[in-house]
């Protein structure tokens, strides 16, 4: 015990803990799914205020978590440690967590803050792209490490050929503090992961160079220029463009341009309100639109709550843009929370 207090002394954590936040984001959509232009993927997504990951990491005896999501966070905990030569002595206390595979990037949130945590408590230098890469993330899109390290609406620029770490980012805007982001979340329902995601990107088809060509001129061209002049009309209408190419790309592996039907009735009525960007993030079953202003988002989401009241699966969400990555800080006062602790 007397090397683990000098090793907490150094990182100065002794008496206390590393809290880490990271943000949820919504995946918009890829560029190029084949590469036959250069680079393959390529995607864009915006940051979310209000859902997340919060955790402390303080020094323990042995690795430990508790929490929602506590299994997984202590599997990456153990491994980042292995891959520094770190002690495996850390405790992990998750106090909020994002949905697991709902297209909000929970796996590569969790990942990143874990590893932000263990890193600052035993005073490793570090950065995203390296825990991503220790950990098995941002193996297609480099939005979650966007969201992590800056916040906003960011764009990556996939993957040059034969390169399979995290793609760079290339564009990173502050989103318009006024506009508001709805979500349509499906707790009955699931997005691809894992394997069944692999088996997915594999058996589909071949992705048109045409196709590619005109979805990097909408995000160039349209979305990009409408979000920096906060012109909401022009970035959903290309945002829906996106989502409607990929939609019926995608359609084959997950029934459709959603994946969740409930979630899909539930887009087209808000669509017949003026909701704009219309789409699904990532796999889904997670379904996003955005309107302007707090008041018309919550009017919003209030009615759409009272006409799918009888269908108890959905959740309906207005948030605000986060326009600011993870925050990463020590806290004198040590969390020790015991019950229900993974081991």
């Amino acid at each position: 015990m007397a090397a683990m207090n000098a090793i907490a002394r150094d990182a100065g954590s002794a008496a206390g803990c590393v809290w880490v936040e990271a943000p949820a984001r919504l995946h918009m959509g890829f560029v190029d799914l084949d590469g036959e232009l250069g680079r393959r993927f390529g995607s864009l997504g915006m940051t979310l205020e209000g859902i997340g990951v919060r955790l402390c990491a303080t020094p323990s005896r042995s690795m430990a978590a508790s929490g929602p999501g506590a299994a997984r966070a202590l599997e990456c905990a153990r491994r980042l440690a292995s891959a520094w030569g770190l002690p495996q002595a850390v405790r992990l206390d998750i106090e909020q967590s994002i949905p697991e595979h709902a297209g909000l990037g929970s796996g590569t949130q969790s990942s990143l803050a874990v590893g932000a945590a263990i890193a600052r408590l035993y005073g490793r230098r570090t950065n995203a792209r390296e825990i991503a890469q220790l950990t098995d993330r941002g193996a297609r899109s480099g939005i979650g490490i966007g969201a992590f390290e800056s916040g906003g609406f960011v764009v990556d620029g996939g993957h040059a050929p034969g390169v399979e770490t995290p793609p760079p980012l290339t564009v990173r805007l502050d989103v318009p503090r006024e506009w508001r982001m709805l979500l349509v979340l499906d707790r009955q329902g699931q997005g691809l992961h894992g394997s069944g995601e692999t088996a997915a990107f594999e058996a589909l088809p071949a992705f048109p160079t045409g196709q590619a060509a005109h979805l990097s001129h909408v995000v160039l061209m349209q979305a990009l220029p409408a979000l920096a002049e906060a012109d909401l009309p022009a970035f959903g209408a290309a945002v829906e463009e996106i989502q409607r190419r990929l939609g019926d790309y995608f359609a084959g592996a997950q029934g459709g341009r959603f994946s969740s039907p409930r979630v899909a009735r539930a887009m087209a009525w808000l669509s017949e309100r003026g909701a704009m960007g219309i789409g699904q993030s990532s796999w889904g079953p997670t379904g996003f639109c955005l309107v302007e202003g707090e008041e018309r988002a919550q009017s919003l989401a209030g009615d759409a709550r009272r006409h799918f009241r009888e269908t108890d699966s959905l959740t309906f969400l207005a948030l605000c843009p986060r326009n600011v990555g993870s925050r990463v800080w020590y806290d004198e006062a040590a969390m020790n929370r015991q019950t229900g602790t993974i081991a």
